[in-house]
């Protein structure tokens, strides 16, 4: 399958395409502007909270005449546009498909190195995330707005975490039930050549005086030239910080400030890192304690939030210290790890948290509502930073290939570490209301992630999908569910190169990851929770239909409370998450008769911790029988704090070959 580097298949088109939309962009843009003028956030609000009320207004009665002038004299150039535009969309192709052809400008990608299948099996690490990047008038609407300024924001945070060093701590405490790991900062940095799973038999105090800088910390005015460098390196995935601390309960966690303070300096004194890990000098000139703007996940920001934990998954083995950087600061994530690797009964076999980053070293990224072109050209050039595949601009528009008029695209974006090999798009033809002027549909993907020694292609196969979200369309939402199924198994066949007799390709993992718009708790959602779907897919955070487990936690948060204080940062959104209280407070739960819709000061107590509507499923049928897949870890993201109304989530699977696996 040839797979699509530009809309159209030639430059004609692609010419004429470009004159169409210039025709009609400013009429867009003009009541795009138009409509935000009276659709204020509650952040907009707070900050006219000391001004005085008629200057608002007055703003309003001077723009409102001219941005309606000038819409009313742009609307004939528009209308000589939509004829030209419209049609050509039946010669559209589905979707871009971007290499990154400078892989320099990439800090991950570069560093991959093709798995063999021989000896350990190998993990590999899933994200999604609804990041609503509609146009400015309609993200108002969620309460979020700055459409262009939050997609290069998003981009940076994203890569920032993803490119971070591995490090995890386990904590050995039979007593620890919280949701989620803790933040701590003490982090005992591996020393020589016997660092393998070293221990540290202490206690570890609560502090926040350590924190993650990636490559964006530095002063904001040096920021674009330090993109140009590459940001944070990171180590080869053959060679990764095998780093895995392991904390003994038995002293109740306590331990003397001098204590603290050494194994903090043990932390700090580490070797000199490699000279390939670019961007160290720019990182050390930021003191400490010096904020810099963006921190608290400010509209306005040129940084990743560096306020958040670092939580990686480490595998065994010795450690070069070099590829440790000393000059970066982490905080560490301490997670809840009993010492038997198998947990039984009343845990999980795999590691589950809150985390204020997105997992080192993600391997592909889903993202949804990605439907604003000028803003995902501009996280595409973010995520090109860390990422060196990545499809977008995925949809039909007008007529094409769907019963209504789709005005955007489907809001799809996936961005990859390994090569993708076939894509297919499929559009619901079944949407409804608003939803249908969208062509919400399924983006199919297969990728190379290896070859064995024999010379066959290992693949992996990731569905990324948006369903119906108008509520109690519960039949449209099993419909789409429905097409879903019958689309992936004819791709998988369709691209699928290998015969019982002649098997030249081992397939390693089949993912679908998106938002389904239904969670596993409300009585309204129960068709969707019965679907077949999940028969043949695995859900990490599901017991069963309409039982989710104790530690998953609802995805969706209450768009009204974005900007409090409480959560506006990632860190502070983590701790709120954590608690139960603070979960009623900023997650949207399932509708109840007995409670209002809002969520502020509700205490009563309601049945699971919101809705998780944004799913990563993943299914062991059709992989290579002689191979195992499970989860290593699945985590709830708040790095997105205050850009968006989703929590990101992520999931690492582990593939194990059979052969010499631990």
């Amino acid at each position: 399958m040839v797979l699509y580097t530009s809309p159209f298949p030639n430059s004609f088109l692609s010419v004429l395409h470009s004159f169409s939309w210039g025709l009609i962009f400013p009429c867009y843009w003009l009541a795009d502007r138009l409509v935000a003028s009276f659709v204020p956030t509650t952040y907009e609000k707070r900050q006219r909270a000391d001004d005085p009320c008629y200057f608002h207004a007055l703003c309003i009665i001077i723009t409102t005449p001219i941005y309606l002038a000038l819409l009313v004299a742009s609307l004939p150039f528009a209308l000589i546009g939509f004829l030209l535009w419209s049609p050509l969309q039946s010669a559209r192709r589905p979707y871009i498909y971007s290499r990154l052809e400078d892989k320099n400008h990439a800090n991950g990608a570069t560093l991959l190195t093709e798995w063999k299948a021989a000896g350990n099996g190998k993990s590999f690490c899933f994200g999604s995330a609804n990041v609503c990047l509609l146009p400015d008038s309609l993200a108002r609407f969620n309460n979020v707005f700055n459409t262009q300024a939050r997609a290069k924001e998003i981009g940076r945070r994203i890569r920032n975490g993803a490119s971070r060093p591995q490090i995890k701590i386990y904590i050995d405490s039979p007593t620890n039930t919280s949701i989620s790991a803790a933040s701590f900062s003490s982090l005992v940095s591996p020393q020589g050549g016997d660092s393998t799973n070293r221990t540290v038999n202490a206690g570890i105090k609560r502090t926040t005086s350590m924190e993650y800088k990636g490559d964006n910390s530095g002063s904001n005015n040096s920021e674009d030239s330090r993109e140009d460098k590459g940001g944070a390196g990171e180590p080869n995935e053959g060679e990764e910080n095998s780093c895995i601390v392991r904390i003994n309960g038995e002293d109740n966690g306590h331990m003397s400030d001098a204590e603290t303070d050494t194994i903090n300096g043990q932390a700090h004194a580490s070797g000199p890192a490699e000279p390939s890990l670019e961007g160290d000098a720019e990182i050390s000139k930021t003191p400490n304690h010096k904020q810099k703007e963006g921190d608290s996940g400010s509209l306005d920001s040129y940084s990743a939030s560096r306020e958040s934990l670092v939580k990686v998954r480490v595998g065994d083995g010795t450690v070069d210290q070099s590829t440790v950087n000393n000059k970066l600061l982490y905080k560490a994530s301490i997670m809840k790890k009993t010492s038997v690797r198998k947990k039984k009964h009343t845990d999980e076999t795999f590691d589950h948290e809150i985390s204020a980053f997105f997992p080192a070293n993600l391997d592909f990224l889903c993202l949804q509502e990605v439907f604003d072109k000028r803003a995902a050209e501009k996280l595409k050039e973010q995520l090109h930073h860390y990422f060196e595949y990545i499809v977008y601009d995925v949809g039909v528009y007008s007529c094409h290939g769907c019963c209504s008029f789709k005005f955007v695209n489907s809001g799809l974006l996936f961005a990859s570490r390994y090569p993708v090999m076939d894509a297919a798009y499929h559009c619901y033809p079944n949407g409804r209301g608003t939803d249908s002027l969208a062509s919400k549909g399924a983006l199919f993907l297969k990728v190379q992630v290896g070859s064995t020694p024999q010379d066959q292609r290992i693949v992996g196969y990731i569905s990324c999908t948006h369903l119906q979200a108008i509520a109690g369309d519960t039949t449209v939402r099993c419909e789409q569910l429905d097409m879903l199924q019958d689309w992936l198994s004819e791709f998988r066949k369709s691209t699928s190169s290998s015969s019982t007799a002649n098997p030249e390709e081992l397939v390693a993992f089949d993912v679908i990851c998106g938002d389904l718009n239904f969670d596993n708790c409300s009585s309204e959602d129960k068709l969707e929770q019965q679907h077949s779907l999940f028969t043949h897919y695995k859900d990490p955070c599901r017991i069963g239909p309409g039982e989710d487990k104790p530690w998953a936690i609802g995805t969706l948060l209450d768009p009204e409370g974005l900007y409090d204080e409480e959560v506006c940062t990632p860190d502070n959104l983590q701790k709120v998450l954590e608690s139960e209280e603070g979960r009623k407070g900023y997650l949207v739960y399932p509708t109840s008769k007995n409670h209002s819709s809002s969520q502020k000061g509700r205490k009563a107590s309601l049945k699971g911790n919101g809705r998780r509507i944004d799913y990563m499923l993943y299914t062991e049928e059709g992989l290579y029988l002689e191979w195992k897949v499970e989860v290593e870890e699945f985590s709830f993201i708040t790095q997105l704090a205050g850009l968006t109304d989703h929590l990101p989530v992520a999931m690492r699977l582990m593939v194990s070959t059979g052969e010499d696996d631990p």
